[in-house]
């Protein structure tokens, strides 16, 4: 079933791919906006997360995946608007981490980013897509609305426990 909703979707999470990819190159080609937050956001996130050892440095980064993917996708009933901005925002930041990056050290420092390219990424698409879905149903007619919305937030639940929390998880 989760699979069947997961095509259903499809389209979802190509408009979500692609927003964040156009700014991920966009962050990569001009690292120029934003500077001082992003910075400030790195800095507090070392802050944080510095003297953990590897437990709980997991513990941290998964619960802040697992909380980000689940606010970006239950706040899509917003009009599907925060998952639009989450996907810009997420996708802007990767590519300016990237340039800044290869920067200060070089292409192969990319290869760090394939563990997030191969789990995070779909998974953070997968909850923005949801997200996205699960705001168009004020768009459908009058009458299938409310189905439409319990149809959408049951299965995008579903998809979020069995798929989205899995993949965070590897």
């Amino acid at each position: 079933q989760c699979w069947e909703y997961l095509k259903e979707s499809k389209n979802y999470f190509l408009i979500i791919t692609l927003i964040f990819l156009f700014s991920g190159l966009i962050g990569f080609i001009f690292p120029v906006f934003f500077i001082e937050s992003i910075e400030q956001f790195i800095l507090e996130l070392i802050d944080k997360t510095s003297g953990m050892n590897f437990f709980q440095l997991f513990i941290f980064i998964l619960q802040n995946n697992v909380t980000t993917a689940f606010v970006g996708m239950v706040l899509g009933l917003v009009f599907g608007l925060f998952p639009i901005f989450a996907s810009l925002v997420n996708g802007y930041i990767l590519g300016f981490v990237s340039s800044k990056s290869v920067e200060a050290v070089g292409a192969l420092s990319l290869l760090r980013l394939l563990p997030h390219g191969i789990f995070e990424i779909p998974a953070l698409i997968i909850s923005l897509g949801l997200g996205l879905r699960l705001g168009m149903f004020i768009f459908a007619k009058k009458c299938e609305r409310k189905k439409k919305f319990i149809y959408n937030l049951e299965n995008s639940l579903k998809v979020f426990l069995l798929i989205v929390v899995p993949l965070l998880l590897i």
